[in-house]
């Protein structure tokens, strides 16, 4: 298992054609959705997502409403305040958590000081052994996760052993 963020992020570029390719060759072929589940599983209870937090670091958070009302509550500050301060709205994503020089506003030495309020999308990264939708419909992101996430770089490549996929 690669852990190292350099040669994920290597590996991930150089990778990223390939692991593109994968994701169309899914569409067309018949797998077991509940395997792949079960070895992104296996990943995520492997890597220590606290010694890595490069998630946070990399990718932006979109948020949805019910997110900033339970964020400002767990807070203690009012909605539109929480909106104001914390968030920013993307004309490409909608409205996303405001980041700084080390990335996500609320990371705070690789732990999430929200952790417990986390928004949705935070619970369910990197969306492979969970999230909404279908893996085939969620793996749409993984090309581009599997540069700077540990878990989903793995996973994909385990994936593509299982089904015998031709690099």
């Amino acid at each position: 298992m690669i852990t190292g963020l350099v040669e994920i992020k290597r590996l991930g570029e150089k990778r990223r054609e390939e692991n593109r390719r994968f994701r169309t060759w899914l569409k067309s072929h018949n797998f077991v959705e509940r395997r792949f589940k079960a070895i992104a599983q296996e990943t995520e209870e492997a890597i220590d997502c606290t010694a890595c937090a490069n998630c946070c670091r990399v990718a932006t958070t979109q948020v949805s409403e019910r997110d900033t009302e339970k964020l400002a509550h767990f807070l203690g500050i009012r909605h539109a305040d929480f909106l104001r301060d914390y968030t920013v709205e993307s004309p490409d994503e909608g409205r996303v958590l405001k980041r700084n020089a080390d990335g996500c506003v609320f990371l705070k030495d690789n732990l999430c000081s929200v952790y417990e309020a986390r928004p949705h999308t935070c619970e369910l990264f990197p969306h492979l052994a969970k999230g909404n939708g279908s893996l085939v419909s969620r793996m749409w992101h993984m090309p581009d996760r599997a540069v700077y996430c540990p878990i989903v770089f793995n996973s994909l490549e385990q994936f593509k052993r299982e089904t015998g996929f031709r690099k």
